[in-house]
């Protein structure tokens, strides 16, 4: 058995799904720069080679091929340290895979065994299950393998490596991000690491794809459940960490709570399936850095900021363009965008109408020079005056209602997708997890557009990381009356969203249970909720389906987000409340 120290890197890589050379670049730099800083081992995230989750891109089997041919085109390349890159691997059926690359070939590859279906996940319509866990031996030192799952799930394949020897056992992930995530998953490792007497080394996937964001946020944590070093979260990084394998081994000797279950044959001994060489390690200090977890706050902010970025930039648009109202929601999509992109690539439209204050047109000026964007002003009165005049024969006799405030947000549609087909901007829709939830919101007007920042945002968060970014700054980028003032769409005289809505500390709390808890009308109302209250936002949340369905994609950043998380069929007559 390895008496020496094992130097390890973890690369956590901002990946594009399908581009397979951008991403094997990233994974040929990151395989130099860990050679370069000493390190044995480097391991990157789970489907790294093709980027996560491909989707249907791996029912195509010239892409599977092209992977393929990729990894293979690394491997060539690997000298002087053993890589561990994911990718899906094309056999008998199609596996998502690690690969072990190392003298210059694929010494070993090994197959993720369980593969999530819930959620955000769809496993299952695109791989088969590997049987068993695996280990590798690096310069005597038993390395177990898992992906993703394989390690959430209590049990083999971690317990049948460590049962098998392992000392270290090794995941590589693409584990998305929802607010306290990182948190909940560290404390989960630190569980297993404790448990099977081993140390974990978990490389997690960072960045933006479509609805998703993956937080990095990856850990080395000893036997003992003790961080030996944490990446940063919310951007790319190479931690490198040093073991004490010998020390695992001494651990495991003073604790004996895993002999019986050797001696009764408990676990199913798993094969080893490459044994390897590197330069060994014989001095260093052991540990690493480890990065600060962050504030709630800045999480989430930093979540949506990445989430805008890499929508953004991995799909080819220079530049953005932002409805301003001077509203809360507005206001934090604003902030968002200039801290993703820069000020240079964002532009901010106010687009008032007859109906607008002073005070929001001048707080949406005030929030473009604070920001240092370009802000047009486009008035909507005569478009207004024009739809007016053309429907006037059809509507005859009708009373003017919904259907005229309904028009003003569709002529700011037309108007923002106008600039977007014009200039090539990207349009960023400013709407709120609590409007998209209750239909307070217009199909072709104010959802029009192709990003939704805020799309899994509650009100009250919004209120929240807009005081919070205020704070970091240290002075009023938002100004205080924005925050202030009486929440409204502005499409009709003395308009307050709590004219049809109730109140966002009452709402908010009521859709969380609904949407995201999964909880019935009766169970929410024993939560001190009125039985009124409750059985108008169910109805609000059922009737809105179709809007919903037809709304641009957006970060995600909950439990269950709309998109998808939450599938709900449209046409449908079950009613709870």
């Amino acid at each position: 058995m390895g008496n020496g120290l094992l130097k390890v890197a973890l690369a956590q890589i901002d990946t594009t799904v399908g581009d397979l050379a951008g991403n094997a670049q990233k994974v040929r730099e990151g395989i130099a720069r860990a050679r370069e800083e000493g390190a044995q081992l480097v391991v990157f995230p789970e489907l790294s080679l093709t980027g996560y989750p491909p989707e249907d891109l791996l029912l195509k089997t010239h892409f599977l091929d092209s992977a393929e041919a990729a990894l293979h085109e690394l491997a060539a390349e690997v000298e002087g340290i053993v890589a561990l890159v994911g990718y899906p691997e094309r056999s008998d059926d199609v596996y998502n895979a690690a690969a072990v690359l190392a003298d210059g070939h694929v010494a070993a590859v090994y197959r993720k065994v369980y593969l999530p279906n819930y959620s955000v996940f769809d496993e299952q319509r695109y791989f088969q299950s590997g049987d068993e866990g695996a280990l590798i031996e690096l310069n005597g030192v038993p390395i177990g393998l898992t992906i993703c799952e394989d390690i959430w799930e209590p049990g083999p394949p971690l317990t049948d490596e460590a049962l098998t020897g392992a000392r270290v056992i090794v995941n590589l992930s693409a584990s998305p991000y929802h607010a306290g995530k990182g948190l909940e998953r560290e404390a989960m490792l630190v569980q297993r690491a404790r448990d099977s007497n081993v140390a974990v080394l978990f490389c997690n996937l960072v960045g933006g794809q479509d609805e998703l964001v993956f937080d990095g946020h990856s850990v080395a944590i000893d036997v003992d459940g003790e961080i030996l070093a944490r990446a940063p979260q919310f951007e790319e990084a190479m931690t490198v960490c040093t073991l004490d394998p010998g020390a695992i081994f001494a651990r495991r000797l003073q604790d004996a709570r895993h002999r019986p279950a050797v001696r009764r044959g408990s676990g199913r001994p798993v094969a080893t399936l490459a044994r390897l060489s590197v330069p060994a390690v014989e001095s260093g200090e052991v540990g690493g850095s480890a990065a600060p977890v962050l504030g709630s706050d800045e999480e989430l902010y930093r979540a949506l900021e990445l989430g805008v970025r890499d929508y953004v930039q991995k799909n080819g648009f220079e530049h953005v363009v932002v409805a301003l109202s001077g509203g809360i929601d507005s206001a934090l999509v604003a902030l968002v965008a200039v801290d993703a992109l820069g000020a240079e690539r964002v532009t901010f439209v106010s687009m008032p109408s007859p109906y607008s204050s002073e005070g929001t047109r001048a707080d949406a000026r005030a929030i473009a020079e604070n920001l240092g964007a370009q802000f047009l002003e486009l008035g909507i009165e005569d478009a207004m005056q024009g739809f007016d005049n053309l429907l006037a024969p059809a509507f005859n006799g009708a009373e003017p209602d919904i259907t005229e405030e309904n028009l003003q947000a569709r002529i700011r549609g037309n108007i923002v997708m106008a600039l977007s087909n014009k200039f090539g901007w990207l349009v960023l829709t400013t709407g709120n997890k609590s409007e998209m939830s209750v239909g307070y919101a217009t199909l072709y007007g104010d959802m029009a557009g192709g990003f939704a920042v805020l799309k899994d945002v509650f009100k009250g968060d919004v209120y929240r990381l807009v005081a919070w970014r205020n704070e970091r700054e240290g002075r009023e980028l938002i100004p205080r009356s924005v925050s202030e003032r009486p929440p409204s769409a502005e499409l009709r005289y003395e308009q307050r969203d709590q004219d049809s809505l109730p109140p966002y500390d009452v709402l908010d709390p009521i859709l969380e249970a609904y949407v995201e808890q999964d909880l019935d009308a009766e169970e929410i109302v024993r939560q001190g909720f009125s039985r009124e209250d409750v059985g108008r936002v169910i109805r609000l949340v059922d009737l809105a389906e179709y809007k919903r369905r037809q709304a641009p994609p957006g970060v995600r950043v909950s439990t269950k987000a709309f998109g998808r998380d939450r599938r709900l069929p449209i046409t449908n007559r079950f009613r709870d409340g």
